[in-house]
């Protein structure tokens, strides 16, 4: 029988890579699948508080385990910025290429290029909550390389790599992303239940 798990979010790139990371005994449910059709609230400025907030409201609202997460890249010569604000950088219209282009912007001149991404899940199973990290270190591009991805992808070239996120295939990226390191945390904590 498979274990139905609601993952609290409106972007289908991420609902697929983690999909594609789950084996078949769970069924990975989208927020349109249970009829969820608001903006989930992230109020707070940590992504360990907005992936519990986010994970909190549709499991009490729905009374369904499920999981959220948050995802920040985080920009050393910027203090960490964008961080929690990754997806409404350039405004809350939450343009990708709009926060990319003021990314780029803002690091113009600016030789120490490190950042990472960092994703924080938070799971709730029968009212209970944890949590998991996954991070990956790398450098921002000058410009855009490749076509695959979203979000940042275009211009991240993880640590060891000589190629940006959009440019690697789903299942190289899979194995060495923020969000693929949260979740295959996730998914052997699933697997132990």
């Amino acid at each position: 029988m498979q274990h139905k798990l609601v993952f609290a979010t409106n972007n289908l790139h991420k609902l697929q890579e983690v999909q594609h990371l789950l084996d078949s005994r769970f069924k990975l449910l989208s927020l349109s699948d249970i009829g969820f059709t608001e903006e989930i609230p992230e109020d707070f400025d940590t992504l360990e508080l907005n992936a519990s907030q986010k994970a909190w409201h549709i499991y009490n609202r729905f009374g369904i385990d499920c999981f959220a997460d948050d995802t920040g890249l985080e920009v050393d010569a910027l203090n960490g910025a964008p961080g929690v604000y990754s997806a409404r950088y350039a405004g809350e219209q939450k343009n990708p290429q709009d926060n990319i282009v003021k990314l780029l912007a803002e690091l113009t001149g600016i030789d120490n290029r490190k950042a990472r991404f960092r994703t924080v899940i938070s799971l709730i199973i029968n009212g209970e909550e944890s949590l998991f990290e996954g991070l990956v270190e790398g450098q921002i591009l000058t410009r855009k390389h490749g076509e695959a991805g979203f979000g940042y992808d275009p211009i991240f070239m993880p640590d060891g790599y000589n190629v940006s996120f959009a440019q690697m295939e789903l299942d190289a990226k899979n194995a060495i992303s923020h969000r693929g390191r949260a979740v295959s945390k996730l998914v052997s904590f699933l697997n132990s239940k």
